[in-house]
């Protein structure tokens, strides 16, 4: 192993080719026309006012009605809102149902759902009035998407009318086209597709590069036109071929699906058929790793040997009553890459082979990642008492205040600032995800690189041509080389370490994973049992204060994989590893005049996750 410290890359970094340029944004946010963001006191903030945010302007803060403002503005971001009864609720609070059409019977049902839906939003408890109607975790998620899901709740009651859905994405679409600035800046056209069958999260997010024109000739495919995530792949493939735009699918959360996200069987209980796998991985290129809800690289049940594995962790899931917390392998990126890897064995086709992102899936119309400068996944819990509250809530933590992490971002690769080219990335797996700071991270492999490399000011075109970036396939027998590199962020925590982390098949077609320390801050070794020692904490307990006195700014190696088996399918992705700052939670208890946020802890080591680079055997 070769480790090259942040001396010999400074420079270098600072001058990429020009063939891709870094960008940073966020794929999932909802604004005031998303049904649990309004129940949740998101009254007023809408897209307009989640793109001004993300360019760097002061906007209103929809809750407590302060100023707020982003620390370091983004270069793109995606409005994703509930494709299920859009704009409907802040509809029916507003201007009350619509009965045209109703018999007398159904009006007066649809007249005293409307009042109680008011009621309970213009008093404060619009969180329980959600909670309400969410799935009953008593089914089995398979048995439940059998029935409509939508039909099946108390949401059924409420008399939402087909053309407040269509005025609301005019809206929608419309102000992504106002605020997309090609070269400057990238407003997306998007939705979220919202199945929670029994409370197994299946979500994903669709991203278009199409036109406000383009979108409008099609209503977003919602779980009320199918509960099965496999039925969305098609529609996308006719919808697209309908319209002249391309699109993606980007699952989310998969950390709280019951093992159904990530599953070697479909929702329906079928096996993976050829056409199902092919569907997928041209339509799902890129996963969600880490966002409010918690992180989804792996699980310390699953990885018990990674001593970095049990990070903002999420034990919750989206339902009605509480149910105790399991870890499943399809819940977690790591663990499905291996079940890929050990379905390529079986069938072939490996259907896993995506890269990965962050985001934030704030409910708040504001994409705030930044852990000094959170405001909440939902309006309510945007303030410290709120979240304090929250904590207790029936006697078990809650789900919501200081539970929620401060993440995350996606950072892109791409040949310019539009949305062609950011989804031409997301397509070529071009792209890596990060807990919220802005460390920037290269990740090639395949080719016998060397440590002059590093400095090299064509790095990216050589990279590339001598091997393949972040997302690539490599495997001629030929023993794999890595080239990594990482800067911290520029206003942000130096650097503790970079990781690889491996996943493999045996030859009986069992998966591993082992990951590696590569490049580390300090004069550190590893012990006798292997592990680099901690890098130290110097966060300041009474002021939420970090000295960068500790790692380092830049980091690098040239790594070889010291137990490479050319007869092995593997992957490769890098983990960088942050100092300890202050976690949210703590700069909410200072201010709160307490010691500690309850249980959550004070510090976090925030991170980068690339995607994996594949090894393919031949």
């Amino acid at each position: 192993m070769r480790v090259i410290l942040a001396a010999l890359i400074l420079l270098p970094l600072a001058a990429h080719s020009e063939e891709r340029t870094l960008l940073w944004g966020d794929t999932h946010l909802h604004t005031t026309y998303s049904s649990d963001a309004y129940t949740n006191n998101n009254l007023t903030a809408d897209p307009d006012t989640a793109y001004n945010y993300a360019k760097g302007r002061p906007v209103i803060h929809p809750y407590h009605r302060a100023r707020v403002q982003i620390e370091t503005p983004l270069d793109f971001l995606v409005v994703s809102d509930h494709a299920e009864l859009l704009g409907g609720i802040r509809s029916l609070h507003r201007n009350g149902p619509d009965t045209s059409g109703l018999g007398l019977w159904d009006s007066i049902k649809a007249h005293f759902a409307a009042w109680y839906l008011k009621r309970a939003i213009d008093r404060g408890e619009g969180r329980e009035l959600f909670v309400s109607i969410l799935p009953d975790p008593a089914l089995t998620p398979a048995e439940e998407a059998k029935g409509s899901l939508l039909a099946d709740s108390d949401v059924s009651l409420l008399p939402v009318p087909a053309q407040i859905e269509i005025d609301t994405w005019r809206t929608i679409t419309d102000l992504a086209d106002k605020h997309n600035v090609p070269g400057e800046f990238t407003a997306f056209i998007g939705w979220e597709w919202s199945a929670i069958p029994a409370g197994a999260n299946l979500h994903r997010i669709i991203v278009t590069d199409a036109n406000a024109k383009q979108a409008q000739q099609f209503d977003p495919f919602g779980s009320d036109k199918s509960p099965y995530p496999e039925d969305i792949w098609p529609w996308l493939e006719e919808t697209s071929a309908q319209i002249g735009a391309d699109f993606t699918a980007i699952p989310h959360n998969s950390n709280i699906s019951k093992g159904y996200m990530f599953s070697k069987t479909t929702l329906r209980g079928e096996p993976l058929s050829a056409e199902h796998m092919a569907l997928r991985r041209k339509w799902e290129r890129v996963a969600e790793i880490t966002q409010i809800k918690g992180d989804s690289e792996t699980h310390p049940d699953l990885s018990p040997d990674d001593e970095f594995a049990d990070f903002e962790t999420y034990p919750y899931y989206i339902q009605r009553t509480w149910t105790e917390y399991v870890a499943r392998p399809g819940d977690y990126i790591r663990t499905a890459l291996m079940q890929g890897l050990e379905i390529e064995g079986e069938q072939g086709v490996n259907p896993f082979m995506f890269g990965v992102i962050g985001s934030t899936d704030s409910h708040t119309s504001l994409p705030s990642a930044e852990e000094n400068n959170f405001h909440g996944k939902l309006a309510t819990d945007s303030i410290p008492e709120n979240k304090e509250r929250m904590f207790n809530e029936e006697g078990k933590p809650s789900s919501h205040g200081w539970a929620m992490s401060a993440s995350g971002l996606a950072a892109v690769w791409a040949r310019e600032n539009t949305r062609e080219a950011i989804l031409d990335a997301f397509q070529e797996r071009a792209v890596y995800a990060t807990s919220g700071p802005r460390i920037r991270v290269e990740f090639f492999g395949g080719a016998a690189f060397t440590e002059q490399d590093a400095a090299r000011a064509d790095r990216y075109a050589y990279a590339t041509e001598a091997g393949v970036p972040m997302g690539g396939e490599i495997g001629d027998g030929d023993e794999p080389t890595f080239l990594v590199m990482a800067a911290k962020d520029p206003v942000g925590a130096n650097l503790d370490r970079i990781q690889v982390v491996k996943g493999w098949v045996d030859s009986a077609g069992d998966a591993h994973e082992k990951v590696y320390d590569v490049a580390w801050s300090g004069a550190r070794a590893p012990g006798a049992d292997g592990k680099l020692p901690a890098v130290g904490d110097t966060v300041n307990r009474d002021t939420g204060e970090v000295e960068n006195s500790i790692g380092a700014p830049e980091l690098a190696a040239v790594w070889t994989d010291p137990d490479f088996d050319p007869a092995q399918n593997a992957f490769y992705y890098a983990r960088v590893l942050q100092i300890p700052t202050a976690r949210h939670s703590l700069l909410d208890a200072i201010a709160l005049g307490r010691e500690h946020a309850g249980k959550h802890p004070d510090t976090i080591q925030e991170r980068a996750y690339t995607s994996a680079i594949w090894y393919r055997a031949r």
